[in-house]
């Protein structure tokens, strides 16, 4: 507990670096151990083996036979018996009768004396091999065989033994190079516990893993706790960081590892990504327009990748759109009020001058033209939403000197029930048209408007008498950013309103780009928007 403890009181490398140590070490003790016992048992049983060798020699020499089964002790034998001792570095060499009595022994006081240790096995005509066992002479790695007769009978044995002393010095030699060896991998292995703890330190930037955990909870907290969508990709362009606002607003699967440019979002998400920093980028997602900001990410003068940030700004938009309506239709509301102040003025000054006659006629001539401008429309569009739209447009084109009317054929009898994408892709039409008719040359300037209900849907035309749709424009005048206004800010509108148009499973359309005597035709089908027919009771909207 306490060695623990002071372990988790030290630096993760230098943690690191400690456990290391103890396991390298730990597994060179393991690997010595598991040596030395290999060679002992190795080595124990390669003399066992070589006093078998010299055994076998002894029982098979025919002096040896005939003096065995004459049980002649001493002499000859015991001469034999000492050399060959000597010679081999054995500690014995020890031949019995069939009793077990010693007939030659490197000790003579012990011949004519059983053996210390059970000749049954060697006497039943079976060797032993590499047992260790203690005897007269001490303990010693021994062998014994038995010595056959002329008539193939046992008469007695042959035993050689080794001392113990004379492997275990051989193994002590092998264990100081195995020690050595353990040192040296000790140190290479402190050496490469020392170089990977320092990797670790420059890889985590000297962060603890503590540090590490309390980061990655900081980072799930601030990257799904925002309420902007984060989008991060590396220096491959491939996504590796993003969140579900990320993928809320942009109306797509953004899987971590995919390229960037394989993803079925935004021409100008994209190029906020191949071209980053920008700022304030707008762009449409589905039918949302969200606000891109992207940044590089580098660090020590190492490309890192980039992070977008996204930002909705759709309800934004649609809430600027609702507010210039409204704006559109107070200018229109303030200009008639001055204008009919105006023509009250007149016709006070006329009856206190007492020009009752010119006063009448100059009354008459006003109720005449009283609602001229939109009785077309008041007549055919009963719709409360499409009304109030149309009659603020009106009003800006009339001070424009631009006559915004219906068609004869245009019919709507039906109660509007999608108000915000009716008036969004309708007013960004007539807002184009305005513009077009306006900066075109041909006078009078006029705008064309045509509903017509089919069941549910809603299709509606608005052409306009400016000069048209330019040529290079047509392929990508639906795509964001096309625009021919100079201030930026602009290029939206249009895609918005296809957008708008295809959430609802409709479209938007051109249907002419323009010629010698008319401008451009946008048609636009919307499914669904329309409900039951309204009954119109004039004064009753």
């Amino acid at each position: 507990m306490l060695g623990s403890g002071v372990i988790s009181r030290l630096r993760f490398s230098r943690q690191i670096f400690v456990l290391q140590t103890a396991l390298v070490a730990l597994l060179i003790a393991l690997v010595a151990a598991l040596t030395g016992w290999l060679l002992r048992n190795t080595l124990t049983d390669e003399y066992g083996e070589r006093a078998l060798a010299i055994a076998r020699v002894v029982a098979s020499d025919p002096e040896v036979i005939a003096a065995v089964a004459a049980k002649r002790q001493g002499g000859a034998l015991q001469s034999e018996v000492v050399s060959l001792t000597g010679r081999t570095e054995a500690l014995f060499v020890v031949v019995t009768d069939a009793n077990g009595i010693r007939l030659a022994h490197p000790a003579p006081d012990q011949v004519g004396k059983p053996v210390s240790t059970s000749p049954a096995e060697a006497l039943a005509g079976r060797e032993v091999v590499s047992v260790v066992q203690e005897g007269t002479l001490g303990r010693s790695v021994r062998s014994k065989t038995p010595v056959f007769g002329a008539g193939g009978a046992v008469v007695g044995e042959v035993s050689v033994g080794y001392a113990v002393g004379v492997p275990g010095a051989e193994i002590n030699r092998l264990l100081v190079i195995i020690g050595v060896f353990a040192v040296v991998s000790v140190l290479l292995g402190l050496a490469a516990s020392w170089l990977l703890s320092g990797w670790l330190r420059r890889l985590t930037h000297g962060v603890e893993p503590r540090e590490l955990t309390e980061m990655l909870y900081e980072h799930e907290a601030v990257l799904h706790g925002v309420g902007e969508g984060v989008l991060a990709v590396d220096a491959d362009q491939r996504i590796s960081v993003r969140n579900a606002e990320a993928e809320r607003l942009l109306g797509v699967d953004l899987p971590i590892g995919s390229r960037a440019a394989e993803l079925p979002v935004s021409p100008r998400v994209r190029l906020a990504i191949a071209e980053s920093p920008m700022d304030n980028v707008l762009a449409v997602a589905g039918n949302r327009v969200i606000v891109v900001n992207s940044r590089r990410v580098r660090r020590d003068d190492h490309e890192l990748g980039t992070v977008l940030t996204l930002r909705d700004r759709t309800d934004l938009d649609m809430l600027t759109s609702e507010l210039d309506s409204i704006r559109s239709l107070t200018d229109g509301l303030r200009a008639q009020r001055h204008e009919y102040s105006n023509r009250l003025h007149t016709l006070s000054g006329l009856l206190q001058l007492g020009h009752r006659a010119e006063a009448i006629e100059y009354l008459q001539a006003l109720t005449d033209s009283s609602g001229a401008g939109t009785s077309d429309i008041d007549a055919s569009v009963h719709d409360p939403y499409l009304g109030a739209l149309l009659l603020a447009k009106s009003e800006q084109a009339e001070e424009k000197g631009v006559a915004l009317r219906l068609s004869d054929d245009s019919s709507l009898t039906g109660e509007i029930t999608e108000p915000v994408t009716v008036t969004t892709v309708l007013g960004n039409l007539l807002d184009n048209a305005l513009r077009a008719a306006n900066l075109g040359s041909r006078r009078p300037a006029w705008i064309e408007l045509t509903l017509l209900a089919d069941g549910s849907t809603l299709h509606l035309s608005v052409q306009d008498s400016g000069p048209g749709v330019a040529e290079e424009l047509r392929a990508v005048l639906f795509d964001e950013g096309t625009t021919t206004k100079i201030t930026p800010g602009h290029g939206l509108g249009l895609a918005l309103a296809r957008h708008e148009a295809r959430s609802l499973g409709g479209d938007l359309w051109l249907a002419q780009a323009g010629d010698a005597d008319t401008g451009a035709l946008f048609v636009a089908a919307l499914p669904g928007v329309l409900s039951r027919p309204l009954t119109h009771q004039g004064g009753d909207r």
